[in-house]
């Protein structure tokens, strides 16, 4: 054999080995690999190693690295956490600081029902409360019938109205009792147009009452509401502290707590003095402002009715003018919202 012939034959078993050792075309297109397996390998192994292609490790320092996310104890997410969990531990001590304060209260209430307990008496500014929740009672009365009375007097003067409207219908089909019927219907017509000066002062009153009673007077009832419970609170801290003391006398372990009972009772006294202050200068400033709104409105009140009822309707409209109050006719339609 020539020398030529010898070399194409290890050229072709050269090329048959490469193909042996080549990855099959069947594989996954998305298969991976990095190389063939060196020539020691079992066959078996070999499929093995193609069947699962082996793993790129990436550097560090590659762009695919920097973009992973590692949680570092730094993260936001793990902030989140910490935020929300001091918010739920502060919801849990307000929640277990209100239930210390309402079973105190409570308790502080039943002692005081049984009289097994003292309690903090300003005999003046109660009575000055006491004296409030009166006149509010008083006042809603008379604002409740004369709401009453404004509805009845509405509807006399829609009455009025009507029966004019009659009369005057009746003076054109009726030659023979014209006059009759024009002067009865002249005067029903004048009957309510005094009857709507009277009905919008007694609307003007009605308002003013109402603000008093349910806007500045319940204003000041709810400062004295708040310095209620905060006399509650003060007698309960004061009547532990009270106790703690007692305690402290023998047990000398009990110095943190009354420090903290001294501490809460100096809290609620500061409180509860200022809410006695503000109640003190509520009910003086109310005292001065009722006084002046009613003498206002009685005086309206009495004015307008004794003007209407004596068929006075120079005086009557003067009243109206004098208080800046505009009629409104019951009968009249309700203003478009260009108007308003």
């Amino acid at each position: 054999m020539s020398q030529t012939a010898v070399t194409s034959t290890g050229m072709e078993r050269s090329i048959h080995e490469m193909l042996k050792d080549a990855p099959s075309l069947n594989e996954s297109e998305n298969a991976v690999h990095t190389g063939t397996p060196p020539p020691h390998v079992p066959n078996n192994l070999v499929g093995a190693s193609q069947a699962r292609p082996a793993t790129m490790t990436l550097p560090l320092g590659s762009p695919t690295s920097q973009n992973s996310v590692s949680m570092s104890p730094g993260t936001p997410l793990q902030n989140g956490d910490a935020q929300t969990m001091r918010s739920a531990q502060s919801k849990i001590e307000s929640i277990k600081n209100w239930s210390i304060s309402t079973y105190k209260c409570t308790k502080q209430l039943m002692y005081e029902k049984l009289g097994k307990t003292s309690r903090t008496v300003d005999s003046e500014l109660e009575a000055q409360i006491e004296l409030l929740r009166d006149t509010q009672r008083k006042y809603c009365n008379i604002l409740r019938l004369s709401r009453a009375l404004a509805s009845h007097f509405h509807h006399v003067v829609q009455t009025q109205h009507a029966l004019g409207e009659a009369f005057s219908e009746l003076a054109q089909k009726s030659p023979e009792l014209q006059e009759e019927f024009l002067y009865n219907s002249e005067t029903q017509r004048n009957l309510t147009k005094n009857g709507e000066t009277l009905l919008g002062a007694l609307n003007f009153f009605v308002s003013s009452v109402n603000t008093l009673c349910n806007k500045t007077i319940e204003d000041t009832l709810l400062t004295v509401r708040q310095y209620e419970t905060a006399r509650i609170e003060y007698d309960a801290y004061r009547t532990d502290l009270e106790a703690l003391a007692l305690v402290a006398k023998t047990d000398a372990s009990s110095a943190a707590r009354m420090e903290e009972a001294q501490s809460n009772y100096e809290q609620h006294k500061q409180n509860f003095e200022k809410l006695r202050s503000d109640v003190s200068i509520k009910l003086k400033f109310l005292d001065e402002n009722r006084i002046k709104v009613m003498h206002k409105q009685l005086l309206l009140f009495h004015n307008a009715v004794s003007a209407y009822f004596s068929g006075n309707q120079t005086a009557l409209e003067a009243t109206l003018k004098q208080f800046n109050i505009k009629v409104k006719s019951p009968n009249s339609s309700l203003p478009s919202w260009l108007e308003q």
